[in-house]
């Protein structure tokens, strides 16, 4: 099999939000199709027709969209598949792969019952019996697995795994009124689709051993396997609710870049030495599902936090103002015409100590305050102190004067008039601050006053200078 021949797929079912393990997997197989040369592809297990509502494919589409990871063909959708999949198991019988089992419930729960006392799977009595007359009663139609020997799975991340056949029972492939199971559609699907590698949760390692056994009863070659550890919590137990956030969705309105997911996701199972910050180009090269760790991997928020702040940093300031501007209508604060230009402007200034959009959203409410202000009381205090009040009043003069209106030049304004007064910044920083931004966040005063431009710095230090104590 060439690189140039993988096809790698995610096959997500639409039964609620995309948890942050199938989103993994997803970046998992686009990444490997892409470092092969090869095609990744979606589809969709809707089977479950009362749960595959179209807001829930709706969902999974929304996610990987969020996420960047587009497939390379349309989507499947497994619902629309059933006749094939009822042909499958035509085939299948035909080849004596197959039988049908006509065992009532009454006869499969005396089985069941025998078969736990023997220390043994269930088989049909069925299995061996070829009546010329069947009788007129449901059946369904099971695997008939071989007793002897083993199957092994040559896992690209476990290793060898060996399942004994005799502990592998005759699953159903058909149900009593003719619909397929889960294990059959994935077969059938993943060979018609040309899927080569199954890359997926390593929850379903045991399903790659009964699903060899459906391959070699159609007589096609089964795909490559590699089965990824669990995601756990920082406590390294399986994650859950209790450590946060579980769905990309929650990610993405925790205010996480799609691109510091990516990155991040990779990070979780494997990694390319000590590089810890790499592109998508970077990881495509690099990525082998062999190199991926067998272990669990941890939720680090700490490493998240790091990794999102390095692509605030990088992103351009308009697409993060139209980010933060959603933020800002979101907590109903109401925006105008010229805010998303203001939210470009300011958002350089402040974005360094920004872990999140949403701290972004917080330091850039007082850049959108209209004039003039409201003052928290502690703010209030400060500007209307009456020797702070003068010194504000001079330091006015001396911002009016400044020969440029930029980080370097008024630092050299503040910390000439700090030296001119006799006084640390202390005695009139915290309340310029609070001039410009009322209370809010803001960032230093230099930047501050960049941000928001020499016309409105000034004309909210004059309201301030105004207020009465």
């Amino acid at each position: 099999m060439s690189d140039k021949s993988v096809v790698t797929r995610i096959a997500p079912s639409p039964t609620g939000a995309m948890h942050i393990g199938t989103a993994r997997t997803a970046l998992f197989n686009w990444l490997y199709a892409r470092h092969t040369g090869g095609k990744f592809l979606l589809r969709i297990e809707d089977t479950d027709r009362e749960r595959s509502t179209e807001a829930a494919v709706q969902v999974i589409f929304d996610g990987l969209a969020w996420l960047g990871l587009e497939a390379d063909e349309t989507p499947v959708f497994q619902a629309s598949r059933a006749e094939r999949h009822t042909t499958a198991v035509d085939e299948m019988l035909a080849r004596g792969s197959a039988y049908r089992d006509y065992m009532t419930p009454d006869e499969l729960e005396a089985e069941r019952t025998h078969a736990r006392a023997e220390g043994r799977v269930v088989r049909s009595s069925w299995r061996d019996l070829t009546p010329n007359d069947a009788p007129d009663r449901p059946f369904v139609v099971r695997l008939k697995a071989p007793l002897t020997g083993a199957t092994l799975i040559d896992d690209q991340v476990k290793g060898p795994v060996t399942f004994q056949n005799k502990d592998l029972d005759d699953l159903i492939l058909l149900r009593t009124d003719g619909t397929p199971t889960y294990n059959l559609a994935v077969v059938v699907d993943d060979h018609e689709m040309g899927v080569t590698h199954v890359i997926r949760g390593d929850d379903h390692l045991n399903n790659a051993a009964r699903q060899t056994l459906i391959y070699q009863g159609l007589g096609w070659t089964p795909p490559v396997w590699a089965h990824l550890p669990l995601i756990h919590g920082p406590d390294g137990t399986k994650l859950s609710k209790r450590h946060g956030a579980q769905a990309v969705s929650e990610f993405a309105d925790m205010g996480y870049l799609p691109e510091a997911m990516r990155n991040y996701l990779a990070k979780l199972g494997w990694g390319h030495g000590d590089d810890e910050i790499f592109d998508d180009a970077q990881a495509a090269l690099w990525f082998d599902i062999k190199d991926v760790v067998g272990a669990p991997a941890r939720l680090d928020w700490a490493k998240l936090n790091h990794l999102n702040n390095h692509y605030i940093r990088l992103a351009e300031p308009a697409r993060l103002a139209a980010l933060v501007a959603d933020i800002h209508r979101s907590r109903d604060l109401t925006l105008h015409d010229d805010h998303l230009t203001a939210l470009a402007h300011v958002i350089p200034f402040v974005r360094d100590g920004a872990k999140t959009t949403l701290e972004l959203a917080d330091a850039t409410v007082f850049a959108l305050a209209r004039r003039p202000l409201g003052f928290t009381d502690k703010a209030r205090e400060l500007v209307t102190n009456p020797e702070t009040r003068e010194r504000l009043g001079r330091l006015r003069h001396a911002l009016a004067a400044a020969p440029a209106w930029d980080v370097a030049t008024l630092e050299g304004v503040n910390r000439g008039f700090a030296e001119a007064e006799g006084v640390g910044m202390g005695k009139f920083g915290p309340a310029l601050r609070a001039a410009l931004s009322g209370g809010a966040p803001a960032p230093d005063l230099a930047g501050a006053l960049v941000a928001l431009g020499k016309d409105e710095s000034l004309g909210r230090l004059d309201d301030a200078l105004s207020l009465n104590g």
